[in-house]
């Protein structure tokens, strides 16, 4: 089959053979030639291979069979899914939270930084000035504050088994993220990422400056490390993956083999070529191919 679609659902809601029949079932309405489903993980994942029909037409129609129940859909060609390059985004997406707003709760302003923060990863505030503005607003802070911030960061459920899997499956993985070396640098070794890029926070005696090191980690530069990284590899961009859950990740989303919202933002989740709603980031892995059996971690 040339093109397969993908349903995957969270750890909470099984996946039936009902649900899968009746998406197959819409697909050959269509004039779709399909294969029988093949369940990657038990109640959670399956494969429908089709041919005949667009990739677009198949995503269209699984969801609306499928309509607000919390299952995703990625439909993709199905030659060379398994990917050799992953560049993820940290804040929100490996991890649960935002790391710069958690640090702006040691000095009262959480409110005030998130909101900012929404609204650049919505697109809504150029983010190099969005992100001046945040961490002006600690100077002075203690750097106490990044370890206390730290041993409150928690890992979004699957990130280590997505990024040890593909690791152990001869993939690169790449943190890439406009947040700060402090943290990635963790991130990356708990995961098990090869390499962390990101911004870097300045420090003088014992206290933020209220600056950061330039040039400043953005778009474009998430964009120029997925490029990089996979001529560097010998690698084309269709074999690469990318996730995140902001408008400074759609460059990179939209450059990538496969690129994937994560959670996303509203504007990313419009714009994206592909998105996680539902499922943990495991949901990665099934999009690859990836069986259950396979996972490692």
């Amino acid at each position: 089959m040339q093109s397969v679609l993908t349903l995957i659902t969270p750890d909470e809601t099984p996946l039936t053979s009902g649900i899968v029949g009746d998406v197959r079932a819409a697909l050959n309405a269509l004039g779709a030639e399909t294969a029988t489903p093949d369940w990657l993980a038990p109640q959670k994942a399956a494969d429908i291979g089709f041919e005949h029909l667009s990739q677009d037409q198949a995503d269209a129609a699984a969801r609306q069979v499928i309509g607000t129940q919390p299952v995703d859909v990625i439909a993709q060609a199905a030659e060379g899914r398994k990917k050799f390059l992953l560049l993820a985004d940290m804040d929100s997406t490996i991890v649960t939270s935002e790391t710069l707003d958690d640090l702006a709760a040691h000095v009262g302003l959480k409110d005030r930084i998130s909101a900012i923060t929404a609204r650049a990863m919505n697109g809504e505030l150029d983010f190099e000035a969005a992100l001046r503005e945040r961490v002006g607003m600690l100077s002075g802070l203690s750097v106490d504050a990044l370890e206390t911030a730290w041993q409150a960061v928690e890992l979004s459920k699957g990130a280590e088994v997505l990024v040890r899997t593909m690791a152990a499956h001869d993939a690169t993985c790449v943190l890439v993220s406009g947040g700060f070396k402090y943290f990635t640098s963790r991130v990356a070794q708990r995961c098990g990422f090869h390499e962390d890029l990101s911004n870097d926070l300045i420090i003088s005696a014992g206290k933020l400056t209220g600056a950061v090191t330039e040039p400043i980690l953005d778009k474009n530069t998430k964009l120029q490390t997925l490029t990089a990284r996979a001529s560097g590899l010998g690698l084309s961009l269709s074999q690469t993956l990318s996730v995140g859950d902001g408008a400074n990740d759609l460059p990179m989303l939209g450059a990538a083999g496969l690129g994937v919202a994560y959670r996303g933002k509203p504007s990313v989740r419009a714009e994206a070529p592909a998105r996680l709603d539902h499922a943990d980031l495991t949901g990665l892995l099934y999009a690859q191919g990836y069986r259950i059996a396979e996972f490692v971690g």
